[in-house]
């Protein structure tokens, strides 16, 4: 039943923003904003256009045939979710994330998984009780991004955060063909229709 349990989370068919409020989002003090290099542009469920906000240049990428996953950061107007898409271009997992705060904001873009470790504590932000705190880690930058266990219920200083009961099928099932790729912008309307297939699906085998 583990396998459908992301279709029954209630932030399915809303953007965070909606749900959460803007309050989610605000602080009392200045909050100086990390410049972004990239930006990633869904066109189809599995075509991309990269923008180099510098240059102004675009590449559009097609990841047609390839196991990707995708990552709407938590931000106003994105998901605030990450959707798996396995080779034959099916949305076939999705699950909520929190990524960067505002002054430590997720790079957008395409990203190749660099580093795999199943226990992890993090060099820069090492917890004091000594526990590992990015369990399941897949980096994706050499400054060190990854997605990883994590709670969904703050920002991050950079990563992403996975529900600690996603995580583990994410991991086991990526490898270093597994592209990342980080947007700004929704793709739900891209994994509606797959992800309302498998709801369909396991309200008959669960009756609910």
């Amino acid at each position: 039943m583990g396998f459908f349990r992301i279709l029954l989370f209630p932030l399915l068919f809303v953007s965070c923003d909606a749900f959460f409020g803007m309050d989610f989002f605000s602080d009392k003090k200045e909050i100086v904003i990390k410049e972004l290099k990239k930006e990633l542009i869904p066109l189809s469920k599995t075509v991309f256009n990269v923008i180099d906000l510098k240059t102004k240049d675009e590449n559009k990428v097609d990841l047609t045939g390839q196991d990707f996953i995708i990552v709407s950061v938590r931000e106003k107007g994105s998901d605030g979710r990450f959707y798996a898409v396995d080779k034959d271009g099916t949305v076939w997992w999705s699950g909520p994330v929190t990524s960067g705060a505002l002054e430590f904001r997720s790079p957008s873009g395409v990203f190749s998984i660099i580093q795999k470790k199943r226990y992890h504590m993090s060099n820069e932000n090492p917890d004091e009780s000594g526990i590992n705190n990015m369990d399941y880690m897949m980096k994706f930058t050499y400054n060190g991004h990854a997605l990883h266990k994590g709670s969904v219920n703050w920002m991050s200083n950079g990563c992403i955060h996975i529900d600690p009961k996603d995580v583990p099928v994410i991991y086991n099932w990526s490898n270093f063909k597994t592209k990342i790729l980080i947007t700004r912008h929704t793709y739900m309307p891209f994994a509606k229709e797959d992800l309302e297939k498998i709801y369909a699906k396991s309200k008959k085998l669960f009756g609910r």
